[in-house]
C-alpha cells in the first residue's frame, strides 16, 4: 500500500478525488434520475425513457474530445464553468419540460456534462510520476466503482421515498457542487517538466493517433462494452429465474469485487498489458451464464469484478502515456467517448442475443465481445514500437524524482 500513500501525499491529489468523486456519482446517476422522470413524472414508456438515455450518451460521446480540445487551449476553469452552468440550466428544466424538448435538451446537456472524470485521468498524469500512475488510475477506477454503485441506488431510493423531480434537482446540485469543487481547486493539466511541450505547436492528429493509441481506445471500447452487457445479463437470467429483485444485491457483489481488485492491482509492482487483462475479463465474464439463481450468480460475477477496475485503470494510465502533453484534453476527451461507445453498444448486442437464445448468450456475447476487442488491441500494439508520447528524458526525470510540488493555482 506505499503506492497509495504516495499519491494520496501529493499535494492536492486527496480534495481532488473527493469532489470529482462526487460530481461522478452524480453523473453516473444522471440516466437512472432521467429514466425515473419520464416514466414516473411524465408517465411516459420505458422506450421513451430509453430514448432521452441514448440522446444524452450520445451527447457525452461526442462532446468528450470537444470539451478535452477546449481544456488543452482555454483552460479548465472556463470550460467547467461553462459546463456547470449548462447543467444547472438543464436539471432545473428536466421536471417541467415537455418530452420533445426533453429529448433535445438531454442531447445538449450531454455534449455540455462536466469533464469529471477526464480532468481527474489528466490531473493524475500531470501530478503523479510514472512510477506513481499505476496506483492512481487504479485508485481512479475504484473511485469510478464506487459512483456506480452508489449513485443510482440514492437516485432509486430518492425517487421512491420523496420524488424524481426533487431527485433531478438533488442531480443537478451535486453536479454543480462537484464541478464548482474542482474549479476550485484547479488541478494542473501538465506537469511542470512538460511546459515547454505543452507550449509548442499543436502536434497534428496523424502524429499521436497512432496504431497503439487506436488499440487503447479499442480496448476502453471493449471493456464497457462487457461491462454494459453483464448488467444486462444479470437483470435477464434473474428474471428468467423470478428472482430479479435480488439484481441489486448482484450488481453491488460486482461492484464491491471491483474495489477490491482495483486495490489489489495497484499495490502490484509489475502490470500486466492491457489486451491481456481485458481478455482474461472476458474468458471469466462467459461461464457466468452457467449460474441460475442469485446466489450463484453473486459467486460467478466475482472473477469479472476483480479483473474490471484493473482493466480500467490500465486502459486509463496506457492512454495517458500515449498523449502528447499538448493534445492530452482531447486524447483522454477520445477514451471517455469509447467508453460511452461501448457502454450505450453493449447492452444492445447483449439484448439480441438473449432474445435469440437464452440469458447465458448474455454473457458469452458480452465475453466474446471483450476478447474481440483485446485480440484488435494486441495485434495493434504489435504494429508500433512501444513509446510514451513524452521525451524519454522528461520520463526518466521524472520517474526517478521524488513526489512533485504543485504550484498552486495551477
Amino acid at each position: 500500500m506505499t503506492g497509495y500513500r504516495q499519491v494520496l501525499a501529493v499535494p492536492g491529489m486527496a480534495p481532488l478525488l473527493g469532489v470529482s468523486l462526487l460530481a461522478r456519482t452524480a453523473i453516473t446517476a444522471d440516466v437512472m434520475a432521467l429514466t425515473l422522470v419520464v416514466v414516473l413524472g411524465l408517465e411516459l414508456s420505458y422506450a421513451a425513457a430509453g430514448g432521452v438515455a441514448a440522446a444524452l450518451t450520445v451527447g457525452v460521446a461526442l462532446g468528450g474530445p470537444l470539451l478535452g480540445r477546449m481544456i488543452d487551449s482555454r483552460g479548465l476553469r472556463l470550460v467547467l464553468l461553462a459546463t456547470v452552468t449548462a447543467q444547472v440550466g438543464f436539471w432545473l428544466g428536466v421536471p417541467v419540460l415537455p418530452y420533445g424538448f426533453l429529448l433535445v435538451a438531454s442531447f445538449l446537456a450531454g455534449l455540455l456534462m462536466v469533464p469529471a472524470q477526464a480532468v481527474s485521468r489528466q490531473a493524475i498524469a500531470a501530478m503523479t510520476t510514472v512510477e506513481q500512475r499505476r496506483a492512481a488510475f487504479a485508485l481512479e477506477s475504484v473511485q469510478g466503482e464506487l459512483s456506480y454503485i452508489v449513485g443510482p441506488a440514492v437516485v432509486i431510493l430518492g425517487a421512491a421515498t420523496v420524488s424524481p423531480d426533487v431527485v433531478a434537482w438533488g442531480v443537478g446540485a451535486a453536479i454543480l457542487a462537484g464541478g464548482l469543487g474542482i474549479a476550485v481547486l484547479n488541478p494542473p493539466m501538465r506537469a511542470e517538466d512538460e511546459a515547454d511541450a505543452a507550449t509548442a505547436e499543436r502536434p497534428p492528429r496523424r502524429q499521436w493517433l497512432s496504431p497503439r493509441m487506436i488499440a487503447a481506445l479499442t480496448m476502453a471500447f471493449g471493456t464497457t462494452t462487457v461491462l454494459s452487457g453483464v448488467d444486462l445479463a444479470i437483470v435477464a437470467t434473474l428474471r428468467e429465474a423470478g428472482q430479479v429483485s435480488w439484481a441489486a444485491v448482484v450488481v453491488v457483489v460486482f461492484g464491491a469485487s471491483s474495489v477490491i481488485g482495483g486495490l489489489v492491482y495497484g499495490a502490484l509492482t509489475r502490470p500486466l498489458p492491457t489486451w491481456l487483462l481485458l481478455g482474461l475479463l472476458g474468458l471469466v465474464t462467459m461461464p457466468a451464464g452457467l449460474a441460475r439463481d442469485w446466489p450463484w450468480l453473486c459467486v460467478a460475477v466475482v472473477g469479472s469484478g476483480l479483473l474490471t477496475a484493473p482493466t480500467l485503470g490500465t486502459v486509463a494510465d496506457a492512454v495517458s502515456r500515449l498523449a502528447p502533453p499538448g493534445v492530452r484534453g482531447e486524447v483522454i476527451g477520445l477514451q471517455s467517448s469509447a467508453q460511452s461507445a461501448g457502454f450505450a453498444l453493449g447492452a444492445p448486442l447483449v439484448g439480441v442475443a438473449i432474445d435469440l437464445s437464452v440469458p447465458a448468450g448474455g454473457f458469452a456475447t458480452a465475453g466474446l465481445a471483450g476478447l474481440g476487442a483485446a485480440l484488435t488491441g494486441y495485434l495493434l500494439s504489435r504494429r508500433s514500437p512501444a513509446r510514451t508520447a513524452v521525451p524519454s528524458s522528461v520520463d526518466a526525470t521524472r520517474a526517478h524524482r521524488p513526489t512533485p510540488v504543485v504550484e498552486p493555482g495551477r
